[in-house]
Order: C-alpha cells, then structure tokens, then sequence
C-alpha cells in the first residue's frame, strides 16, 4: 500500500472532494503543505472553500481530470472500478488510496489519534468531545460527521497531539485506522448491504477493539449483548460505560426540568459522584454523555472543562436541531435514519415541551427499509402523526421492491395517524394547513428531507 509521507509534499487527488468527510482532510493536507486536487458533481460550499483555499477543482467527473502528475488518488467506498477517474487513474499506475486508508495514515502522524465509532450516536459524541477538548485549550485537530457549531463546520485543523474523529463501520473502513483511544457506542444492524448478518458486524467491532495498543484504551457501551465476546484478547485497556453499576462510568438520579435540561449524577472510579447537565434533549445523549466524560478522564481533562463543555453543548446540525418555529408549531430537525435512532429521537420529545409531535420520515436506502421494515413501524409508532415521503436511494438503485408507502399503510392498520406524500411541496401544505399551535414537528432521515424544515421557517 501506498504510504503518506508527510515530510514529502505530493500532489494528492480526491474523488469526490466535496464530501463532509473528504473535504476535511483535503483541507488538513492542504494546511500541511501538500498540494491538493479533487473533483465533484457539484460546486458547493465545501468545494468552493477548498478552491478559495488554494485546492484545484474541477466540477464534474471524467478522465480527463486524471494527469500523470498525480502522486496518489483518494477514494470513497461510492466509487467502484467503471468509474471513468478511478479507471484512468488505475491505467496510468498512480497509487490508490480509499479514504479510510489515508484517514489511518493521518491518525500515525498524531500521538493521541481517537476514534468514535458505534452503529448511531457518532456524531453526537464526537462533538461532544470535540468541545470537551476545545473548552479543556487542547488544540484537537477534528473531522466530525457533521456541521459543529463551535468549530464553524465539520473539520478543524489544530497542532498538536489530539486526533479525533469518527470511525464508520461501512465496508470495514475503521479497520484501516490507527487509534489510541476507541469508542464503541453500540453494535446493532445496520448496513446489511455489505454485512452478512449482525455476527458479521460484532466481528467487525471486535477487530476494531483489537487496534487499540496496549498504552490506550476501548472506552465501550457494557451494555452490548455478550460485551466480552468484543473486548476478549485485545491489550489496551477498557472501560465501560451504561445505565447502572454494572459499568464503569454509570448516571443516576436522571431528572429533565420543564425546558427538557437533563440533570443526573455521573458514578465513575477515581472520582466522587458528580452532578452533570445537558441541555441536549434525551436519555440517550446522557449515555452518549456519560461515554465522552470517560475518553476525558483518559485523556486526563479537567473536570471542570468538561462539565461546563457539556452544560454548554448544543449539539451539532442535524441532530434534534431547533430550525425554528412557524405558526407557534417548532420545527426541529434530525438525521436519525435507523430504527433505534428513531426511538431514541421520539422518546427524547417526551421530556420536550409540546402538545403533539409530528414526524416527517424520509426512509434512507431500499436496502435499510427492507430489512427493518417492522422495526421503522414500530419506532414511529412514538409519533402521535406521521407523514412518509418517498425513500432517499443514496448510493443504490434496486428498490427490492420496497416504497415508504409501505410503513405508512403498516401504521394505518395499527391505527396511529399515518399519511403518504411523495412531493415535498405538498407535505409543506399539508403542514401548514394541520400543525397547530404548541405541536412539534420533526422532519427526520439521513437525505434531503431537511429541506422541508428549512422551506417551513422561510
């Protein structure tokens, strides 16, 4: 495999640099000195950043692109062999790398390279930590999987040892990576496009445990069915994280105040039980916040940053995302696409003020939708209404003979208040015409559907 040298500043090719996750590290090699080049199918705000910054790009993706004064050619798990870039590429014997292998290769040049992986709940604690460390004045260098306030965007270029970044299980790409410090948030399906079966993903996660070295840590939910069976006969250290103490770190005394602010007494060894708030809605970011003070306390924060860190988090886009509010109805928006996240999402507006909550869901992959057609039903079933729109196909184009029309009429039979609109502008009518005053409405999935939100509060 091709090895990054950082010391020798190559010219580096990125297909498909607009992406959240490319861009950034365009954007680092970029500030290391290296020359970078890239393409995409659109211009963007990403693309025209890189471009401002000194990054050549080229709108639109064909072979011509492809120079022989290209030293290495980056790629993401989207590209496949009839690609005509990755073919010229290949033709001229420019070395490949896909992009998780150059994120591994980055995470070397780092002493405190940390990874946040886990089926859902990524993101969230990435950013946590990510302000837990800014708060703290380490001077992280960050590629999170969403737009993150606090730092203006997904990346953030910093010098010194801190790494963070999350790590996605799709096609085995964590694997390519070098951490010290793991996170292993939870192990359920999910990509079953690429993974046999749920033994197939456990034994994913069971590799990516293992590539911790014996000086770090897996920071791990103690909670995962047969958790032994991923941490056996690796050498780093681990921790667990959970509900109750049966675990390592452990909250208790849970309370969520009238503004939906939780409150709960943070349980862990070493410290004396300590009284944490979190202004980010549900039980769930409490465990993910229960998960990000442990990676602290390894990387030995103070305290006290980290507690007014969390106090402090809003949260990062997409994520119970306030967007605003329109005829006295909130629209919030999330990217919750797997059955859990729903749950988790819906059972979080519990503690949230409101009168009704309305869910727009966009299902994302056939593939997803068919193996959990069942459990999407069930997860919105949380919702007092409804509305499906048509499934965001993402990278696929075999519907395997699966529409969002089906979870739709599924929830109808169960008797809950279901509606199926395929254009967006007539969900925005339908909306404004039934949401009421107080009502809470949350336009969720991982496509396009957040478009919606931001016409309503136009």
């Amino acid at each position: 495999m091709y090895q990054i040298d950082f010391n020798n500043h190559v010219n580096i090719y990125f297909c498909g640099i607009g992406g959240i996750s490319m861009s950034g590290l365009a954007e680092i090699l970029l500030d290391a000195g290296f020359n970078v080049s890239g393409s995409d199918r659109q211009q963007s705000e990403l693309t025209d950043y890189l471009s401002k910054n000194g990054a050549g790009i080229f709108i639109g993706q064909c072979e011509e692109n492809i120079t022989k004064d290209v030293d290495v050619f980056v790629y993401t798990a989207a590209i496949h062999s009839d690609h005509p870039e990755y073919k010229k590429a290949s033709s001229l014997g420019i070395p490949m790398l896909t992009r998780a292998e150059l994120l591994g290769q980055m995470m070397r040049n780092y002493k405190l390279p940390i990874a946040i992986s886990g089926t859902h709940g990524k993101t969230t604690v990435t950013s946590m930590i990510s302000d837990i460390l800014l708060k703290s004045e380490k001077d992280p260098t960050l590629l999170v999987g969403g737009m993150l306030e606090t730092i203006g965007g997904n990346y953030r270029i910093g010098h010194s040892d801190y790494f963070v970044t999350e790590a996605c299980e799709y096609t085995n790409s964590f694997l390519s990576f070098f951490p010290k410090a793991s996170v292993i948030l939870n192990i359920e399906e999910d990509h079953l496009d690429f993974f046999k079966d749920l033994d197939d993903i456990r034994s994913s996660f069971h590799r990516f445990a293992k590539l911790s070295p014996d000086n770090g840590v897996v920071i791990i939910n103690g909670e995962i069915e047969n958790v032994d069976e991923i941490t056996k006969d690796i050498d780093s250290k681990v921790i667990t994280f959970g509900s109750d103490s049966r675990s390592d770190y452990y909250p208790s005394g849970i309370h969520f105040d009238g503004n939906g602010i939780s409150h709960f007494t943070l349980n862990s060894p070493n410290h004396e039980p300590e009284d944490f708030s979190l202004r980010v809605p549900g039980s769930h970011n409490i465990m993910n916040a229960v998960a990000a003070v442990a990676l602290a306390d390894f990387l030995c924060v103070d305290r006290r940053s980290t507690k007014k860190a969390l106090s402090e988090f809003k949260g990062s886009k997409r994520r119970f995302e306030f967007r605003g509010q329109v005829n006295g109805f909130t629209v919030v928006d999330d990217y919750a696409h797997h059955p859990s996240e729903i749950k988790a999402t819906l059972t979080a507006t519990k503690d949230y003020p409101h009168k009704k909550v309305w869910c727009i869901f966009q299902p994302h992959t056939y593939t997803r939708t068919k193996a959990f057609l069942d459990e999407f039903v069930e997860a919105l079933t949380l919702a007092d209404a409804t509305i499906l729109t048509d499934i965001y196909a993402a990278r696929e184009t075999d519907t395997l003979g699966v529409s969002a029309k089906d979870i739709s009429d599924k929830l109808t039979a169960l008797g809950k208040e279901s509606y199926y609109i395929s254009d967006f502008s007539e969900i925005e009518k339908f909306v404004l015409k039934n949401c009421s005053q107080n009502d809470l409405l949350i336009t969720m999935g991982a496509g396009n559907v957040v478009n919606i939100a931001d016409n309503l509060v136009k």
